[in-house]
């Protein structure tokens, strides 16, 4: 059952589209993410939603129920919908107990129960009840924001890019503390968010989101495995793309003979295209322990602790420019510039139809910059 229905929404600005026939489902209980860059439209889908703006077409369901349409528009007040912005907005001059209560109706605001429940449900000690906000860290501030904003028990709370302000030590932990209390109220969530990693983690569907029309929904590992285009497969995830030829199920390249497990899009075809890899699906050795692969040669490497991102270069031929890779290992390997190491291939890639310049007649190719 879906709680949220979003159908062919379109929404104009000063004469420029912002949404263009955008149509998404919300299942209940479930936490769908919107996930794309700044300015693509998904700050506005949230507002329209919530009730703040009003579409130019298409409709908006809650429940069943319809609260935006052409000659129909519910006020925000009226839609029980929790809403939860970048930096909490809490009142400066009330307690946590207090910002919290602010959220439950006017007869529940002295029940100690209610307020308890709360507390403990995004795990905050009742030691930091009497403290305001500016005596709280930034992620202590987000979690008593979610506190006031579950505390009417909406059926659907919207969440607009909630940890963006945190550093990076409190934002996973402050995500994945947001997750299990969400999961534990069972509540229908829509996150926006121009982070794919909060996005991956955080959601179990994700609405990519493009110059105002939905480019792909689907769980996080379908959208991040098998992207449906080029420009989706980039902004998901790091990629390594290479030209190749594509015959049958294999593509043929600078890595040799890679599987295809299908073509980009869900269609299939033959001939010039472009290798879409995952850096986790290249393995890289030392060349003196390595059986197999392709010759190439270390150029950097960038160290983050638990992994690190090695680039190498492929040996240039007449027939082939020169081909730089990203891979990712564990940091354990111990790898330098200027290491000969050979690369192989990790399961299968997908290839996307090589793109042809402007105004360029069938069959005239264009090299892909590495």
């Amino acid at each position: 059952m879906s709680v949220l229905r979003v159908n062919d929404i379109e929404k104009t600005f000063g004469g420029n589209p912002v949404l263009r026939g955008v149509s998404l489902e919300v299942a209940a209980g479930g936490i769908t993410a919107i996930l794309g860059p700044s300015g693509c439209g998904k700050t506005t889908l949230l507002r329209l939603v919530a009730g703040f703006l009003r579409p130019d077409g298409g409709s908006i369901e809650i429940d069943g129920q319809l609260v935006s349409g052409p000659s129909r528009q519910v006020p925000p007040e009226e839609r029980r919908l929790g809403y939860l912005a970048q930096e909490g907005a809490l009142f400066p001059h009330l307690t946590v107990v207090q910002n919290i209560a602010f959220g439950l109706p006017r007869r529940s605001r002295k029940d100690s129960r209610r307020l308890a429940e709360l507390l403990e449900l995004v795990s905050l000690d009742s030691s930091l009840v009497a403290r305001y906000p500016h005596e709280l860290s930034g992620g202590q501030q987000q979690r008593v924001a979610l506190a006031r904003t579950l505390a009417p028990e909406p059926r659907l709370v919207l969440l607009d890019e909630p940890f963006s302000a945190l550093d990076a030590s409190l934002r996973a932990e402050t995500r994945a503390l947001v997750a299990a209390a969400l999961s534990a109220t069972g509540v229908t969530t829509l996150l926006v968010t121009h982070d794919q990693e909060e996005a991956l983690s955080f959601a179990d569907q994700i609405a990519i989101m493009r110059s105002g029309v939905l480019a792909q929904v689907g769980d996080p590992r379908q959208v991040y495995d098998d992207p449906v285009d080029l420009p989706t497969a980039e902004f998901i995830g790091d990629t390594c793309l290479l030209p190749a030829v594509v015959r049958g199920n294999t593509a043929h390249g600078a890595l040799g003979e890679v599987p295809v497990r299908r073509s980009g899009g869900g269609g299939s075809f033959e001939g010039p295209a472009i290798l879409m890899l995952r850096p986790e699906q290249l393995s890289i050795r030392p060349i003196a322990s390595a059986v197999g692969g392709v010759t190439a040669t270390v150029t950097s490497v960038e160290y983050f602790g638990h992994d690190c991102i090695v680039t190498a270069e492929l040996p240039v031929d007449a027939l082939s420019p020169p081909t730089t890779l990203t891979c990712r290992l564990l940091a354990g390997e111990r790898l330098r510039p200027g290491d000969a190491v050979a690369i192989s291939v990790n399961g299968s890639a997908l290839a996307f139809p090589e793109p042809r310049p402007a105004g360029a007649p069938a069959g005239t190719r264009e090299r892909v910059a590495q």
